[in-house]
C-alpha cells in the first residue's frame, strides 16, 4: 500500500514565522511558533518507486500530516519543547569514542556533570555502556554500578536522562530521580522495557540503529534512508503507545552515526524535517562523531568541536527539540547568536 509523507520546506524564522502562522499562511514546524513552513515536498512510496512533488502550505493544510507537523509537543520531562534544549552528555565508561575513561569514576562524572550544568545544559544524559561501533555490551551489574551514584547525586537539582537499554536500570534510575529514560534500542533491546517505561510513566527517546553496536557499521544499507528510518521510529511509536506509553512521552532520535554510512548520516541531516511528521519530539545527536571528523579532517574526537557545533546549528535550523552534546558552553555560546539573529524580538537584552 502507497506510503506518504510530507517534508516541510521554505522555512521563515522569528516574528515573520510567528505572524504567518498566525494568518494560517504557514505551519510551525514541530510545533515551534519561531519556525515556519510555507512549502512541503509530498513524498509517495509504492514498493520501490518513489514519487515527489513540491505543494504549498495551502494544498496540504490540512492534511493529516500537517496536523502532526504542527502540532505542539508540550512539555518533556519537565521542560517546554519550544525551542532546542541541550542535552550534556555525562559518560561513565571507559571506553566511549569521545570521552571514554575521563569521567569512569563517580565523582569525576558527578563534577563533570554539575559542570555541563552550569554551562547551559538543560538535561543531563548519564550513560554507563559505551554504544560505540564494535563495542560491547557490559554487564548489569557494571553498568548499574557506574551509573546510580551519579545519577543520584545529579537529579537533586537537574533534569537527569538515564542513557541504558536494560529495564532493570530504568526503573532503579527512575526510583534515583532520572526523569527521562533514552535507550538507543529504542525499547527493542529488552523485553521487560516497553512495560517498565509504561509503569513509570516516564518520557522516553527512541533511537534508530541499524543493527548491534559491535556490527553496525560493517555494512549498512537501505532503500531510502530517510523514508526508511522514518518508518521504522513510526512503527515503535506505534509498539509503544500500544503497551501503554502516552504519544505526548515520546521523543525520536534518527540515530545519525549508528548503522549508516558518511552519505546515509548527511541524507538525514539534509531531510530532518520530515521527522515532524512523526508527531512528537526531535533529538538529534551528532556531536564529535565519525562524520564530523570525515568532513572536518579531525581525527581526534575530542577536537571535533566548532564541526559539531555546526552539526547541531542545522539541526536547531530544521527543528530539532533537542540536541546532544558533549561540548555544552560551545553549543549554548552559538544558539544565543545564532536565535538572536534568527529571532531577535524574543531575546532579552
Amino acid at each position: 500500500m502507497p506510503q506518504t509523507y510530507l517534508r516541510p520546506l521554505s522555512l521563515v524564522f522569528g516574528s515573520d514565522a510567528r505572524a504567518l502562522i498566525a494568518s494560517g499562511l504557514a505551519g510551525a514546524l514541530g510545533g515551534l511558533q519561531h519556525i515556519a513552513f510555507t512549502q512541503a515536498e509530498v513524498i509517495i512510496r509504492d514498493g520501490k518507486a518513489v514519487k515527489r512533488d513540491l505543494k504549498s502550505f495551502a494544498d496540504i493544510k490540512n492534511h493529516p500530516l500537517t496536523v502532526e507537523i504542527t502540532r505542539p509537543r508540550g512539555s518533556f520531562g519537565g521542560l517546554e519543547l519550544d525551542r532546542s534544549l541541550i542535552m550534556g552528555i555525562v559518560n561513565v565508561t571507559p571506553d566511549s569514542f569521545s570521552d571514554g575513561g575521563q569521567h569512569g569514576e563517580s565523582q569525576s562524572a558527578i563534577a563533570h556533570g554539575l559542570q555541563l550544568a552550569g554551562q547551559g545544559a538543560d538535561i543531563l544524559d548519564v550513560g554507563g555502556e559505551s554504544t560505540r561501533p564494535g563495542s560491547n555490551e557490559v554487564s548489569l551489574e557494571e553498568e548499574r554500578q557506574r551509573i546510580m551514584p551519579v545519577i543520584a547525586e545529579l537529579a537533586k537539582g537537574h533534569v537527569v536522562s538515564v542513557d541504558t537499554r536494560k529495564a532493570v536500570l530504568m526503573q532503579e534510575a527512575a526510583a534515583q530521580g532520572a526523569k527521562i529514560i533514552n535507550d538507543v534500542s529504542a525499547l527493542g533491546f529488552d523485553a521487560a522495557s516497553l512495560g517498565v517505561v509504561a509503569q513509570q510513566q516516564l518520557p522516553v527517546i527512541l533511537m534508530h540503529a541499524q543493527g548491534e553496536p559491535r556490527t553496525m557499521q560493517l555494512a549498512p544499507k537501505y532503500q531510502d534512508v530517510a523514508l526508511d528510518v522514518y518508518d521504522w521510529l513510526a512503527a515503535r511509536i506505534d509498539v509503544a503507545v500500544a503497551a501503554g506509553i502516552a504519544k505526548s512521552r515520546i521523543c525520536v532520535d534518527p540515530g545519525i552515526g549508528f548503522g549508516k554510512t558518511i552519505e546515509h548520516n548527511l541524507d538525514l541531516l539534509r531531510q530532518l524535517t520530515l521527522f515532524q511528521g512523526l508527531g512528537v519530539g526531535l533529538l538529534v545527536g551528532l556531536s564529535r562523531k565519525n562524520m564530523v571528523g570525515v568532513l572536518t579532517g579531525e581525527k581526534l574526537a575530542a577536537k571535533r568541536i566548532s564541526g559539531s557545533v555546526g552539526g547541531a546549528l542545522q539541526a536547531a535550523l530544521m527543528g530539532a527539540h533537542i540536541l546532544r552534546v558533549h561540548d555544552v558552553k560551545e553549543t549554548a555560546d552559538a544558539l544565543a547568536v545564532f536565535n538572536g539573529a534568527l529571532d531577535p524580538d524574543s531575546m532579552a537584552v
